[in-house]
């Protein structure tokens, strides 16, 4: 499998074994040792995967793990921990980790829940060059966007909104998240650039802009794109 993995673990033998591992799985694997370090790595880096240890040094991983799902929805997030107590595996999910492993672990099954992981992630995503909803047919090799069989003319950013929105689809995105994601962590915009920019892409996907069946505003939260899965 491939993707990009960020390793999180201040024990250098722990860290040295998983990005080992990793590595000979065919992964491209970045490493942190703190919690500070790991944090600006998950935001530069954009790993499709996080392996996160609980105990570190200055941010623990239920400070990371809030971070960045605040800006990130969609990366997964495998938390490792020497806590056995229920509580904490409880509080890690509800901070928005997708599943955890107890110290001490077996490195084949870390291997098997990233691979899981991965799996279940690209699955949401869809893999498929078109992406049809309604009326829309995307093509994401092409860049194209057809409506009604007609191509419609879309910016570079509205195509990445759109291509967001599908790819993250039933899922609830912030305008943060929506902002990181299409816009890039260093720009300085606004929650009114999305809003400007979802009704501009309305205009052009949605049969009544104003009362929207797929692109939905979640009030007080941000926007849900209700699509189908992929090839229905």
């Amino acid at each position: 499998m491939s993707g990009k993995i960020l390793v999180v673990e201040d024990d250098p033998a722990i860290r040295l074994g998983l990005v080992k591992n990793l590595g000979f799985e065919g992964y491209e694997v970045v490493e942190a040792k703190d919690g500070e370090q790991g944090l600006e790595l998950a935001f530069s880096e954009r790993p499709d995967l996080i392996l996160l240890d609980l105990m570190l040094p200055g941010m623990n991983g239920y400070e990371i793990c809030r971070s960045v799902r605040k800006h990130d929805s969609a990366v997964a997030i495998l938390m490792l921990t020497a806590k056995g107590f229920e509580q904490d595996k409880v509080l890690g999910l509800d901070v928005g980790a997708d599943d955890y492993v107890t110290k001490p672990f077996s490195v084949k099954e870390v291997m098997a829940r990233v691979r899981a992981l991965l799996r279940k992630k690209r699955a949401l995503e869809g893999d498929g060059e078109d992406y049809s909803f309604g009326r829309v047919e995307v093509d994401f090799t092409a860049r194209l966007v057809r409506v009604s069989g007609s191509v419609i003319e879309t910016s570079k950013k509205e195509f990445e909104l759109l291509r967001l929105f599908i790819k993250n689809r039933g899922r609830v995105l912030s305008r943060d998240q929506i902002l990181n994601h299409v816009w890039g962590y260093d720009y300085d915009g606004t929650p009114r650039t999305i809003d400007n920019f979802v009704q501009k892409l309305r205009e052009k996907v949605e049969r009544d802009p104003d009362q929207p069946e797929f692109i939905r505003t979640i009030r007080g939260v941000g926007y849900l794109f209700d699509g189908p899965p992929p090839g229905k």
